[in-house]
């Protein structure tokens, strides 16, 4: 007996650990996608107020991410790989977009189930979703519901600021930083201009009113 024949069964053990570990892999690509697309209708019924449906999108997005999970519980590396992360994040941005239009507490990174870094992503995209929810209110004129959705954005930009790490660590999160920045710069000028704009449209409705009220009281013949 060649000192090489227990090669052969180790190899048949090798073979059937990567065939189960590549149909891991092929069904947590799929399972990705459809988390992904639930959380992108989540996201859309949000923009356009369909609260029902956003919540039953979210629903789906939990159980597709709860499925995903199990799928990779052997396999951390698959676990951790991007398109996993990547789904998971969109998860993260479509539950704190809705959080954050209602006015709601935001849920945390153990009640979603996912790592630190990818929570970090998620909340960052979710930021700059609101800029949508802003430049749709401020068409019909500014109100306080801008200041308060332009204070999140801000306040979460200041909070993610500070995790100076590299992006081994954050998950490339210096990249979606320095993309909110950009978003939260561009929605603060929109905001200031509604806001100036509304106010030069009160005061000459104030100065019509005015004139309005002296010719009622104009001298009679």
């Amino acid at each position: 007996m060649s000192n090489l024949d227990w090669l052969d069964s180790l190899a048949d053990e090798i073979r059937t650990d990567f065939e189960a570990k590549n149909t891991a892999r092929d069904a947590t690509i799929n399972q990705s996608r459809t988390l992904i697309q639930y959380c992108a209708n989540a996201i859309r019924a949000v923009h356009r107020h369909e609260w029902e449906t956003a919540q039953e999108r979210l629903d789906m997005a939990r159980q597709a991410a709860d499925e995903m999970r199990e799928r990779v519980a052997d396999y951390p590396d698959l676990y951790h790989s991007g398109y996993s992360q990547d789904a998971f994040k969109e998860y993260v941005e479509a539950h704190v977009t809705y959080a954050l239009v209602q006015g709601n507490d935001l849920p945390t990174p153990a009640s979603l189930g996912v790592e630190y870094s990818t929570y970090l992503n998620g909340i960052a995209e979710a930021a700059s979703e609101l800029r949508r929810q802003i430049l749709d209110i401020i068409r019909q004129g500014h109100s306080d519901e801008v200041e308060r959705l332009l204070s999140a954005m801000d306040t979460i930009y200041g909070i993610l600021i500070t995790f100076d790490f590299h992006d081994a660590i954050t998950g490339g999160l210096r990249r979606r930083m320095d993309a909110l920045r950009g978003v939260l710069e561009r929605t603060r000028g929109d905001v200031t201009t509604s806001l100036r704009q509304q106010q030069l449209q009160d005061a000459l409705t104030r100065v019509e009113e005015q004139l309005g009220l002296d010719e009622e009281d104009g001298p009679s013949e």
